[in-house]
């Protein structure tokens, strides 16, 4: 015998919100026909109801004349949300940082997120938009360009367990080669788009630069992404998103310029600061690979030095070398 599913009724905030329009329009609902309409029992609108008098303060009254229910006074706005202009202004923050998502696919549902909670704030909380529009932005100073349609597939095949192939592009390389693989997460890392997935060519994990990607189609197969599989884990000890098989003790000193600015950040979880006399200091690192960390010490120039490991200062000393090699003549 097959199990019947029960229809998923509606969340019990959105049934009391139609609850509130049906006595709103003076309709005199009873429970019986909201419990209808709505596909739910009578106890849950009994309950929608107790929760509307009693917890959000409605005045809600039973009229047996009219054999259903009505507001005994006038009601303006459901009191959905109960919000401090500390939590709205949080909240105009949050709409800000979004930005970077214009013009993508996430934009709309985002948007109309917003645009739902909006409705249901209170007429009791007011802010003045244009003063926090002048003062609040979020800005990059190297925006990444997104192939949309490609982060759409990739973000529906990650959520419905969909196995890809994909013509991708490795960095130095003009042509494509095809890759089979099982995409087990896209994550947006410092402002830049980064799919984990399977490999089947590698058989291992890689982490993939979906701006790279030239074509993806659905291969018709599914997949089971492994339990034990962890973002946070697998990027634990690395610098950014590139994770390695070692185990590298990375000592960096700073001079007094620099140290300010590595003071105000945390770079790494495994981070140790060593204060130095001279107002410098040394940032002790532990990370599973040195590529990332290699381009970032030669990002501060002749402000940071590598004291450990051996193979990071020296190739650190090689990059260098190479950068006046190929440095104009004067």
């Amino acid at each position: 015998m097959k199990n019947v599913r029960a229809p998923l009724s509606r969340p019990p905030l959105e049934r009391m919100m139609r609850i509130h329009q049906e006595i709103q329009s003076g309709k005199y609902p009873n429970m019986t026909n909201l419990a209808q309409e709505l596909e739910v029992s009578v106890k849950s609108i009994q309950r929608d109801l107790d929760f509307m008098r009693d917890r959000l303060n409605l005045p809600l009254a039973y009229d047996s004349r009219k054999f259903g229910y009505h507001y005994t006074q006038e009601v303006g706005a459901f009191p959905t949300v109960q919000i401090s202009e500390g939590e709205l202004f949080a909240m105009l923050v949050a709409e800000k940082a979004l930005q970077q998502y214009r013009g993508t696919n996430f934009e709309r549902p985002l948007m109309s997120a917003f645009r739902k909670m909006a409705a249901a704030l209170p007429d009791a909380v007011s802010i003045h938009l244009p003063d926090w529009e002048q003062t609040i932005s979020f800005r990059t100073s190297a925006e990444p360009l997104i192939k949309l349609e490609i982060i759409d597939v990739l973000a529906k095949a990650a959520a419905q367990r969909q196995q890809l192939e994909i013509a991708y592009r490795k960095p130095g390389q003009q042509k494509t080669e095809p890759r089979v693989i099982d995409p087990y997460h896209l994550a947006n890392i410092n402002g830049e788009w980064f799919l984990f997935a399977f490999d089947h060519l590698r058989n291992d994990i890689r982490t993939f630069v979906p701006a790279r990607i030239q074509s993806a189609r659905e291969t018709g197969n599914k997949f089971v992404r492994p339990q034990k599989f962890s973002l946070e884990k697998r990027l634990r000890d690395s610098f950014g998103v590139h994770s390695g098989r070692g185990e590298h003790r990375v000592v960096i000193r700073f001079d007094e310029f620099a140290a300010d600015y590595i003071r105000e950040k945390r770079w790494h979880a495994s981070q140790q600061i060593k204060e130095l006399p001279n107002g410098g200091l040394e940032l002790q690192l532990k990370l599973s690979s040195l590529d990332e960390v290699e381009r970032w010490v030669l990002g501060w120039g002749g402000h940071a030095t590598v004291l450990q490991p051996p193979e990071l200062a020296g190739s650190v000393k090689r990059a260098a070398e190479l950068i006046l090699a190929n440095a104009p003549k004067t």
